[in-house]
């Protein structure tokens, strides 16, 4: 008789924060995991490479195979009836089922994520549809908002002050509620939003406080006042910052 082969134990996951795009800023155990997985995965808008990509390619070893994940939309306008919502479920059900086959087949895979993978990181969709299922393990990262606050030169928050984080998707009614409650408040995802943002940052009286930052520790970086800020050329990743008021004073 023949033997029958031994089933394959099932790869692990790792979702890795890579950091906000300095490569330096990745740390150590993201740069271990990444180059010691088989599969090198990455999330990539149709027709660039991708930012967490531009990270790590440098880092990677050589046999290491890349799997593009990538968006059916990002920011463009969609025809009447089209879901926005419904095209990214689609997408990133096809996406785990992608890689759950090559975890199947006993390849460990490193999915890669921009800034930190639990903060408005695209990887905690994967996450949620594999972790019941796979050995998983998530390396935090240095966030955007950290970056920001880091090229800005300024603190965010100190001693019992409040930090907002906001999406400017939010409608402008609830972001100037919530402008006007905080002590210090990060506006991210801004792109086509940044005219709404900062209409909605003038309104909480907050303008001569707030600065814009683009691409944070990236080559293309950009740091100004929200004031002098074009609202037709953000790019979605950039933000907002309203740094603590106080901390300068103490």
């Amino acid at each position: 008789m023949s033997e029958v082969p031994a089933p394959v134990a099932p790869g692990a996951l790792y979702g890795i924060g890579v950091g906000p795009g300095d490569p330096e800023l990745m740390t150590l155990k993201a740069h271990r995991l990444l180059r010691s997985s088989d599969v090198v995965a990455h999330f990539a808008a149709r027709g660039r490479p991708g930012n967490a990509w531009g990270v790590v390619a440098p880092h990677l070893r050589p046999g290491q195979r890349e799997v593009r994940l990538e968006y059916p939309v990002t920011t463009e306008a969609l025809p009447v009836g089209t879901s926005y919502e419904d095209l990214l479920v689609a997408f990133y059900d096809e996406s785990a089922d992608r890689v759950a086959a090559l975890l199947d087949a006993g390849s460990d895979v490193a999915l890669v994520c921009e800034g930190d993978p639990f903060f408005y990181g695209s990887y905690m969709y994967m996450h949620n549809r594999l972790a019941p299922k796979y050995t998983t393990e998530v390396v935090p990262a240095v966030p955007a908002m950290a970056a920001g606050a880091a090229v800005l030169g300024a603190p965010l928050v100190c001693r019992d002050e409040v930090l907002c984080v906001l999406s400017g998707v939010l409608p402008e009614d609830e972001l100037v509620a919530r402008l006007e409650a905080a002590g210090a408040a990060v506006v991210m995802k801004l792109g086509r939003n940044l005219a709404k943002v900062r209409s909605a940052v003038e309104r909480a009286g907050l303008l001569e406080y707030a600065h814009y930052v683009e691409r944070a520790t990236m080559d293309r970086q950009r740091v100004l006042p929200l004031a002098e800020v074009d609202p037709a050329t953000a790019p979605y990743f950039s933000m907002v910052l309203i740094p603590s008021r106080t901390a300068s004073q103490r």
